[in-house]
């Protein structure tokens, strides 16, 4: 299974929030938004650091979806 961040992408928007500012106030580096961007496994200690910066819960900011089938 993948890991998706489009929820935390589109939450973003919904905050007017850009990622440095998200950075900012979860304590995370550019670097791991990054690799979240790219859809990279990060710890749950960072997932859980932005759901504290943006009062919300796992379930807002990320999802897990099937890999494609392999032909």
């Amino acid at each position: 299974m993948a890991t998706s961040y489009k929820r935390l992408w589109k939450l973003l928007i919904d905050k007017d929030m850009k990622k440095k500012d998200l950075a900012a106030a979860a304590g995370i580096s550019t670097f791991t938004l990054s690799k979240m961007g790219k859809g990279e496994n990060v710890t749950t200690e960072i997932l859980g650091k932005i759901c504290a910066a943006l009062d919300c819960s796992i379930e807002d900011i990320m999802e897990f979806v099937p890999d494609e089938p392999k032909e």
